[in-house]
């Protein structure tokens, strides 16, 4: 990991942080836990509906860029290519999203979002089982957020095509290095932040 505290980019440098669209796959479906586990397998191999289009905003706000990361599955990786064509595409396992693990309750039938917030308090709760844990995340995150930074040294932008969670996370490591956020990370397809360089890091 590059060293965060040499990471100070020059004045305007800018991040953009945006989630992919939305997946060919049913978005809430009724499921039990069984039947959860099974749809998340199904989630990650989605690729990208074709009807889900980037914002006309959002492609101007990338169409100077001549890079784009991504996480490579692919919903984020068809999303970048969607978004933008023009501009060579860094996929990186790194950007993948936080994972869950399908909790175990038995005689329960939920939408998949349900399951999904479940799953989430539970992973925060220590509910890892033969899963990348918070802390992990959290210190992959970090190791996210010093990629992007080094590739802003000079003032210039990059974007990350990925995940709502984990851009969420990337985010709170770029504003403790002293990026200032514009926007709000919300689960919604497409969904872009933007973190700029304006002040100095603060301390962890």
């Amino acid at each position: 990991m590059v060293e965060t505290a040499k990471l100070i980019p020059a004045p305007g440098a800018r991040i953009i942080l945006i989630r992919h669209g939305q997946p060919a796959i049913s978005l809430r479906p009724r499921t039990s836990h069984h039947g959860f586990t099974d749809y998340m397998s199904a989630y990650e191999a989605a690729g990208l509906d074709p009807a889900s289009l980037p914002p006309q905003e959002l492609r101007d706000l990338v169409k100077e860029l001549g890079e784009v990361f991504t996480s490579g599955l692919p919903r984020a990786h068809q999303s970048a290519k969607v978004l933008a064509p023009h501009a060579e595409l860094i996929a990186d396992p790194l950007f993948a999203e936080a994972p869950l693990a399908s909790p175990r309750i038995p005689l329960v039938s939920m939408r998949v979002p349900s399951w999904a917030v479940v799953a989430r308090l539970l992973w925060h709760a220590g509910y890892n089982p033969k899963i990348e844990n918070y802390r992990q995340a959290r210190k992959r995150a970090g190791e996210a957020a010093d990629i992007l930074t080094a590739k802003v040294m000079d003032g210039g932008s990059v974007a990350l095509v990925a995940h709502g969670y984990f851009n969420a996370m990337i985010g709170r490591q770029l504003r403790r290095r002293g990026f200032v956020r514009t926007g709000a990370h919300r689960v919604r397809y497409w969904n872009a932040v933007i973190y700029q360089w304006k002040v100095e890091p603060v301390s962890a």
